[in-house]
């Protein structure tokens, strides 16, 4: 009997499947995967088959746990479906070279229960990853309407303390209303990025370095002197330099990452930015005088809803967004520490002929 056999020969099932997953190129095999995967597919694939043998009603249930229980592991749907098949053919094999008595139906048997395990074990795959994706969006619309609200009020307040006549635009009241606009713009720019990426909206052309960095110099400047850090930009010395890239992409990108900094410099600091290049890739680098990453923090910077600060404004999707769109204009981004200063963001992109 099939189910026997499995039972008996588990450790050797176990270890063939091993050795084909171990071999198989594409998806490539995780540590993970080989020591807590391969038995735990099997012995989902044993209890399936003993319900299903039984026909026991609660099958259904079972297989949707295991689908949840291979989530939980970590395990992608490309894993569930090639280990599964590999399990099935570890199983054939050995079958054949012990001469087991197992009868065809066994095998069609169980060829359903590999066949409904995949096919439960996705459709929960996508269903707990349409919940968690629907939870992240509430979370994520929920701090871009408390934070616009903010702004918002800040930006009201300060217009009709102007408006009575009492104070000048030029004083501090000016300069609460100064920031708020200069928060809003940032905030509604960023979501536009994200909504052309999330819509994949992407249009590659030539972008003159120098005057990318020209336009930037002038909006980023007011955001630091408003909040007394130095700013600086050291220009290219050729105006040859270009990358290829979607320029409203690349703009939004630095100006973040500039905004970043100047958020993160302690106050008198200074945030200067730069450009250099290699013969095929273009690098820009933005310095902040932050103080310098806690231990393990670069690892973490780009990760949706991370804020670094103790100023907890912001979505904390502004680096998550800008890798988004240094990827999508086929470049990278990385972050360097540098222990007791700050730390140095570089974006890399294909360099334009």
């Amino acid at each position: 009997m099939l189910l026997d056999f499995l039972t008996q020969n588990r450790v050797e099932i176990v270890e063939r499947c091993r050795l084909r997953v171990a071999g198989r190129r594409a998806p490539k095999a995780t540590g993970h995967e080989l020591e807590r995967g391969i038995p735990l597919f099997l012995d989902q694939l044993i209890e399936t088959l003993r319900l299903r043998l039984a026909s026991n009603p609660d099958l259904a249930g079972a297989a949707t746990q295991h689908g949840g229980n291979l989530m939980s592991e970590g395990f992608t749907v490309a894993q569930v479906v090639h280990d599964y098949g590999d399990l099935c053919q570890a199983v054939a094999d050995l079958a054949v070279e012990r001469g087991a008595p197992i009868e065809p139906e066994d095998f069609r048997t169980l060829t359903r229960c590999l066949d409904d395990a995949i096919a439960d074990a996705v459709t929960e795959f996508f269903r707990l990853h349409e919940i968690d994706r629907t939870t992240e969006d509430r979370e994520r619309q929920g701090i871009f309407a408390h934070e616009l609200r903010n702004l918002l009020n800040s930006a009201s307040l300060a217009f009709d303390v102007l408006k009575s006549g009492r104070v000048g635009a030029n004083g501090a009241t000016g300069g609460v209303l100064e920031r708020s606009l200069t928060g809003l713009r940032s905030l509604i720019e960023r979501s536009l990025t994200e909504v052309r990426l999330e819509a994949g909206i992407v249009q590659r052309e030539r972008i003159d370095v120098r005057r990318l960095l020209e336009e930037i110099e002038v909006t980023a400047s007011l955001g630091a002197n408003a909040k007394g850090v130095a700013f600086s930009v050291e220009l290219p010395a050729t105006n040859e330099l270009a990358v290829e890239a979607d320029p409203q992409l690349l703009s939004a990108l630095v100006i973040n990452l500039v905004q970043n900094a100047v958020k993160f410099t302690h106050p008198a600091g200074h945030v200067a930015v730069s450009a250099r290049a290699t013969p095929e890739r273009v690098l820009l680098d933005v310095a902040d005088e932050c103080g310098g990453l806690p231990p393990g923090a670069a690892e973490s910077l780009f990760r949706p809803f991370q804020q670094g600060g103790k100023d907890r404004s912001g979505l904390g999707l502004g680096l998550t967004i800008a890798r988004r769109s240094v990827e999508a204009s086929g470049g990278e981004i990385r972050v360097r520490d540098v222990p007791g200063t700050g730390c140095v963001f570089t974006v890399e992109l294909p360099r334009a002929p």
